[in-house]
C-alpha cells in the first residue's frame, strides 16, 4: 500500500464521495475509483459502501481509515523534518516537467541553480499537470511546473511563462486557410482536433475546448489514459484532416508536409506556473523558483 493510495482513500471517507475526492486531488475519477477497488483486492475486505448519496466507510474501512491517517501524519512530519536538514541545499531536487516546456525557461534557471548551491542535484521528471499535482501533495516532489494554478493555501504558485499556441496544419491545408493576420480558430471547424486526455490537466483542457466549441469545433468527447507522442500527432496532421495545436517554439522537428501557422488574433494563450509547498524552507528551491521569475537574457 502506497502513500498515495492512503491519501486517495482518506479523501474519498473525508468528502464522502468519489466525485468531490477526484476534484480535491485534481485527479480522474476513473482513476481514483480503479485506486480503491486495487485496496479493496489488496486486502480482501470491502472498504466503502456506495449508494446514490454517496460512500460511507465500512468497518474494515474505518480501521483502514484510522490507520492512514496516522501513517500520512507522521510521513508528513519526517518529510517535514528532513527538510529542514537540506534547507540551505545539497540533496537531491525533485522537478515534475510537463511535455513541451520552453527549453530556455529551464536551462537558464537550472543553470542559476547549480552556480549557487553546486550540492544541489536535480531530478527532473515528465509528469502530467495532475500527476504533478499529487505528488506535490504526498511529498514526492519539490517543484511542479503545471498548465493550470491550484486551489488550496497548501501550495504556491507563480506563473513563469505564457504562449500563444498556434496550430499544426498539413502545407497544402495552412496555404489554403492563411490569412495576413494568421488563420482564423472558426476556419478549422470541420477538422478533427488532436488533443491530450483530460486527466492530465482538468482545468486547462476545459478552458481550452469551451474556446474551441465557441469557435464551432468540435472537440469530441474526452480520451482518458492517452498520452500522444509528437510522432503521432504529426501522422495525424499530415494527412490533411486534422490539426494540433503548438507554441512557435515547438521543439520537435517538422515533416516537410507540416507546417505551424499563428492564430488570427491569438485566442489560445497556455499557461505554465511553478507550484512548491507553501510550508517549504528549502533555499536552493526558493533560488530555483526566483530564478524562474527573471526571464533569460536575450
Amino acid at each position: 500500500m502506497e502513500i498515495r493510495e492512503m491519501r486517495v482513500f482518506v479523501a474519498v471517507v473525508e468528502e464522502g464521495g468519489l466525485s468531490a475526492a477526484a476534484r480535491r486531488l485534481h485527479i480522474s475519477q476513473p482513476a481514483l475509483s480503479q485506486t480503491v477497488g486495487g485496496l479493496e483486492r489488496e486486502f480482501g475486505v470491502q472498504l466503502l459502501v456506495r449508494s446514490s448519496t454517496g460512500v460511507q466507510p465500512t468497518e474494515a474501512g474505518l480501521v483502514l481509515l484510522a490507520e492512514a491517517r496516522g501513517v500520512l501524519a507522521r510521513y508528513d512530519s519526517a518529510v517535514a523534518a528532513m527538510a529542514a536538514h537540506t534547507a540551505s541545499g545539497g540533496g537531491v531536487l525533485r522537478i515534475g516537467v510537463p511535455l513541451e516546456l520552453p527549453a530556455e525557461l529551464l536551462s537558464h534557471a537550472l543553470a542559476d541553480l547549480a552556480a549557487a548551491y553546486p550540492a544541489t542535484r536535480v531530478q527532473a521528471l515528465h509528469l502530467s499537470s495532475a500527476a504533478q499535482l499529487a505528488a506535490l501533495r504526498e511529498g514526492t516532489l519539490d517543484l511542479g511546473l503545471l498548465r493550470e494554478r491550484p486551489v488550496g493555501q497548501d501550495l504556491d504558485a507563480m506563473l513563469v511563462v505564457e504562449e500563444n499556441l498556434g496550430v499544426l496544419l498539413a502545407g497544402d491545408l495552412a496555404a489554403r486557410l492563411g490569412e495576413p493576420g494568421g488563420i482564423r480558430l472558426d476556419a478549422l471547424a470541420g477538422l478533427e482536433w488532436i488533443g491530450f486526455a483530460r486527466s492530465g490537466s482538468p482545468a486547462w483542457y476545459d478552458a481550452l475546448t469551451a474556446i474551441l466549441r465557441s469557435h464551432g469545433i468540435d472537440v469530441g468527447e474526452p480520451v482518458e489514459g492517452q498520452a500522444l507522442i509528437a510522432e503521432v500527432k504529426l501522422a495525424a496532421v499530415g494527412t490533411g484532416r486534422a490539426f494540433t495545436l503548438a507554441p512557435p517554439n515547438w521543439s520537435q522537428p517538422l515533416p516537410e508536409t507540416v507546417t505551424w501557422s499563428a492564430l488570427a488574433g491569438h485566442p489560445l494563450v497556455r499557461r505554465t506556473w511553478a507550484v512548491w509547498p507553501a510550508g517549504s524552507h528549502r533555499r536552493d528551491l526558493g533560488h530555483l523558483v526566483a530564478a524562474l521569475e527573471q526571464p533569460p537574457a536575450p
